[in-house]
């Protein structure tokens, strides 16, 4: 899966630049996220907003990397459409991670 990176102070962000977060990037996506919390990046907001298709093995790889943060950090979701942000109501992970409209607020809540 091909993703940009960045750090801002102490949040690091990840965007992805696939359309589709699916089976196929799932298992290359979870592999890459985790290299970065291991190198120490606890705080994460994910960009999904070049993602307009997201399944079963998508929001998978999302919860394993949640649950690599672990409790000393924390990953959020930011810029999700209409699509995505229903997959995520729908199997109620809207409830596990905090979803901001905009990268920026996603970074200003986690800076706080």
């Amino acid at each position: 899966m091909r993703l940009e990176t960045k750090k801002e102070g102490g949040v690091f962000i990840i965007r992805s630049l696939e359309s589709r977060m699916d089976a196929k990037v799932a298992v290359d996506f979870r592999a890459e996220i985790a290299r970065h919390i291991d190198d120490g990046n606890k705080h994460i907001v994910f960009n999904v907003g070049g993602i307009n298709f997201i399944d079963s093995s998508g929001l998978g790889a999302i919860v394993s990397c949640l649950k690599h943060v672990g409790r000393e950090g924390e990953l959020v979701i930011a810029e999700a459409d209409e699509t995505v942000l229903s997959m995520f109501k729908l199997t109620r992970m809207d409830r596990v991670f905090r979803i901001y409209e905009t990268e920026r607020e996603a970074i200003q809540a986690m800076s706080t």
